[in-house]
C-alpha cells in the first residue's frame, strides 16, 4: 500500500447521489492506517488547480451521513474540462501536496481527467493512485449496466410523466416535455415507466438514437391526437436530423453555446417552444403546453431511488479498496449480475474514458417512438422502491335522457 494523503474530487453535473459516492469514498479510507489525511477539493478540477482543499479528516461521521443522503454535490463542482496542460497543472499540486490517492467522481470528461493526470503520474515516477468512481444521470459511461444518478433522475422523469398524463387526461391537450440527453436518451426513455393503462402517455417518446424528422414528428402527434383526443410527448434535447444537425439549429435562428463549445439544446426552453409552435401553427390544436425540465431533475430532493443511493456509497467504498489492495488504476464499473444484483469491477482507465454509450437497439421500438419491454424490465428495479401508482374512476356511464 501507498503511504500518504487521500484526495476526492467531484465533477460535472450534480446527482441526487454522488455524496453518497463521495462519503463512502471518505469514510473507507479514513479506516486505513497508511492514509494520513483525507482531502476534499472545493470545486472539483478547479478547486485543485487553486488548492483549495477541504480537510475531511476533521469532518464527524455523523454529518458525513447526513450530506452523503442530501442530493447535489457537497464538495461543489466544476465544468472545466481539463486538457493535458492542465492536467499537469492537477498532478504538481497533487505531488506538493503529497497525495498518494486520487479518486475523482464524474461522468466522461472526469474518467478521461483521471486517465491523464495518472498518465502524468507514471512518466514522472511518482507513486500515485488514480481512480474514477463513475457518475452521471445520463447513464453513458460505456461498460456500465447503469451509472449512478440516472436510477434517481429516471425516478423523477417517470414521476413526472405520471403525473402530466393525469393533467392531460383531465384537461386533454398536447403536452411536449425536453429531457437531458444530447446523444444518449436513457433519461427520456426512462419516462415511459410511468405507464399504466393503454392509453397512458407518454404517447410519442423521441429519442437521439434515432433520425428526427419534424414533418414524421407533425404526422405522429396527428394521429395520436385523433386517435386519443389528447398526446402527451417526451423529447431528447439531442434530437437531430438524417445529418446529425441538431433539430433546434433547424427551428431557431440564433442558438447559444456553453463554454466547452456545445450548443444549448434545452437549457433556455427553446426547444420545447419551437415543437409546441409548430404543432399549433401546422395541427391547429390549440391547447398545447410545453416543459424542460433542465436541472429539476439531477438534483430533486425527495424522489431518490433507494437502490441508487446504495450502489452510488458501495461504488466509493469499493473505489477505496481496490486502490488500496490492487496495483494498478482505473475506473470503477457497475456489472448486472442475475435479476436484481449488482458487481462492482475495476477497468483500465482507456476503456472507459471520453467514450460515450447510447441505447442499445433493442431498448428502443421499431417504430422509434416508444421503449421495448426489455427496456422497462431494464430500468424498473433501477428506480427502488415505493414507486407511486396511479388509478381511475370506472365508467359506468348513466344512460340519456335529453340527448340520448
Amino acid at each position: 500500500m501507498l503511504h500518504g494523503k487521500v484526495l476526492v474530487a467531484q465533477g460535472g453535473g450534480p446527482t441526487a447521489v454522488i455524496n453518497q459516492s463521495m462519503v463512502g469514498a471518505v469514510l473507507e479510507s479514513r479506516k486505513f492506517r497508511n492514509v494520513d489525511l483525507v482531502y476534499g477539493a472545493h470545486h472539483g478540477v478547479r478547486g485543485i488547480i487553486n488548492e483549495e482543499f477541504l480537510d475531511l479528516t476533521q469532518e464527524t461521521g455523523h454529518n458525513l451521513e447526513l450530506v452523503a443522503q442530501t442530493p447535489s454535490s457537497g464538495l461543489g463542482s466544476t465544468r472545466d474540462k481539463p486538457d493535458l496542460k492542465y492536467c499537469q497543472e492537477i498532478f504538481k499540486v497533487l505531488q506538493a501536496h503529497g497525495i498518494a490517492y486520487f479518486f475523482y467522481i464524474g461522468g466522461n470528461d472526469s474518467s478521461d481527467t483521471v486517465r491523464i493526470v495518472s498518465e502524468q503520474a507514471h512518466k514522472a515516477g511518482y507513486p500515485l493512485r488514480c481512480i474514477h468512481i463513475p457518475k452521471t444521470i445520463d447513464n453513458d459511461l460505456v461498460h456500465n449496466d447503469h451509472t449512478p444518478g440516472f436510477p434517481s433522475a429516471a425516478r423523477f422523469v417517470a414521476q413526472a410523466f405520471m403525473g402530466v398524463n393525469l393533467d392531460n387526461a383531465a384537461l386533454k391537450g398536447v403536452y411536449l416535455a425536453v429531457v437531458m440527453g444530447r446523444h444518449a436518451g436513457f433519461l427520456t426513455a426512462a419516462s415511459a415507466l410511468g405507464k399504466k393503462f393503454p392509453d397512458d402517455g407518454p404517447h410519442l417518446i423521441y429519442m437521439p438514437e434515432r433520425v428526427f424528422s419534424v414533418d414524421g414528428f407533425l404526422a405522429d402527434v396527428k394521429t395520436t391526437f385523433d386517435k386519443y383526443g389528447r398526446c402527451v410527448i417526451a423529447v431528447s434535447e439531442g434530437i437531430h436530423d438524417e445529418n446529425g444537425a441538431p433539430i433546434i439549429t433547424k427551428l431557431a435562428k440564433d442558438v447559444e453555446k456553453d463554454a466547452h463549445g456545445n450548443l444549448q439544446l434545452s437549457g433556455t426552453g427553446a426547444l420545447g417552444d419551437l415543437l409546441c409552435e409548430e404543432i399549433k401553427t401546422k395541427l391547429g390544436i390549440k391547447r398545447v403546453r410545453g416543459d424542460t425540465f433542465g436541472y429539476l431533475q439531477r438534483s430533486f430532493i425527495g424522489c431518490v431511488s433507494d437502490v441508487d443511493q446504495r450502489e452510488a456509497r458501495e461504488v466509493g467504498e469499493k473505489a477505496v479498496q481496490y486502490a488500496m489492495w490492487g496495483q494498478v488504476d482505473g475506473s470503477v464499473t457497475i456489472q448486472r449480475t442475475g435479476f436484481y444484483s449488482v458487481d462492482y469491477k475495476l477497468l483500465p482507465l482507456e476503456m472507459v474514458a471520453g467514450k460515450t454509450r447510447v441505447m442499445e437497439e433493442h431498448f428502443i421500438s421499431d417504430s422509434g417512438t416508444d421503449v421495448t419491454d426489455a427496456f422497462r424490465m431494464y430500468l424498473r428495479p433501477l428506480l427502488g422502491s415505493g414507486l407511486p401508482d396511479a388509478f381511475r374512476l370506472r365508467l359506468n356511464s348513466v344512460p340519456k335522457i335529453l340527448k340520448p
